[in-house]
């Protein structure tokens, strides 16, 4: 008897920060096969110079 071969499903799930202040600054779009991680697409975005400002003082 010959089982056929079944596609996987994977998952995608986005992940970043989830303060609005933050928003646009990290986002990962990670694609899982179960609880593995099978890749990851790491998107940089901008954060504006006067946040940095605010974390010195």
């Amino acid at each position: 008897m010959t089982v056929p071969a079944t596609k996987k499903d994977f998952m995608i799930v986005n992940i970043g920060p989830h303060h609005p202040s933050m928003h646009g600054v990290l986002r990962l779009i990670v694609t899982l096969d179960g609880e593995d991680v099978i890749d990851y697409e790491p998107i940089l975005g901008y954060l504006h110079k006067g946040m940095e400002k605010i974390a010195k003082n």
